[in-house]
């Protein structure tokens, strides 16, 4: 008995882990954006139309490209809440500060977690 509840608290704790290294990215522009998800080796190509989201797991940090441009570039951590507005990626959510520093926001500038590439 002792050993079913032991395997259900890690089947549970590994299941919670996974969740927080979900991406979210949702599209805000009123068109479609083809956006590129690369973690590690691995690519991943999605055709994100408007106000529609994609989630991911990203556990070890991942690259995110918009419309196939090395100017749209963004690293990302895996654990972020992002959206594109007018074709730019841009944080949202609670990993944004209460009192965020001066700039504009965008993910991916020396200002957050993350870097633009």
């Amino acid at each position: 008995m002792r050993v079913r509840l032991l395997a259900a608290c890690l089947f549970a704790a590994q299941t919670l882990s996974g969740a927080a290294l979900a991406l979210v990215v949702i599209n805000r522009d009123d068109h479609d954006h083809k956006v590129t998800i690369i973690e590690g080796a691995r690519s991943t190509d999605h055709l994100l139309k408007p106000d529609a989201k994609i989630e991911t797991g990203c556990a070890k940090g991942c690259v995110v490209r918009l419309n196939d441009s090395d100017e749209e570039e963004y690293e990302l951590e895996g654990n972020e809440v992002v959206f594109i507005e007018d074709g730019n990626l841009y944080y949202d959510g609670p990993d944004v500060p209460a009192d965020p520093p001066a700039g504009d926001g965008k993910a991916g500038d020396s200002k957050g977690p993350s870097t633009k590439k």
